[in-house]
């Protein structure tokens, strides 16, 4: 899957702030290591990030999206990771498991990821 056909996607499926907020949570549980999607779904997750990180959240902070960028290009860097870590932990606590489940729910019925019958991975 390409960046041109996830921007498509979200063209054509615009996502709600809620839905920006679960998506941005996801990038920083990939860029954590703790997110247990396949990993050609983590990349079109991160695709998905790249396509949306510019709009509105509903409850997180847009300061997030300058220190996930450093945090992908500086892998090693221990203290970025422990912030990375913690800000994991606030975005899934402040977002819903429902509303996570939702999201990715819905990322799978309109076709940006595989539909799955049962849903055995946690993003």
């Amino acid at each position: 899957m390409t960046s041109e056909h996830v921007q498509q996607w979200v063209n054509n499926h615009p996502l709600s702030p809620i839905h920006v907020d679960c998506a941005v949570t996801v990038m920083l549980k990939i860029i954590d290591g703790k997110c247990k999607m396949r990993s050609t779904e983590k990349v079109v997750m991160a695709l998905l990030y790249d396509c949306i990180k510019h709009l509105p959240g509903q409850i997180l902070e847009a300061d997030l999206h300058p220190l996930i960028a450093t945090a992908r290009v500086n892998e090693n860097d221990e203290a970025l990771k422990n912030l990375i870590y913690e800000k994991r932990l606030m975005a899934e606590t402040a977002i819903s498991r429902p509303v996570m489940k939702a999201f990715k729910a819905m990322i799978r019925e309109q076709g940006l990821l595989e539909r799955r019958e049962e849903e055995e991975t946690e993003a």
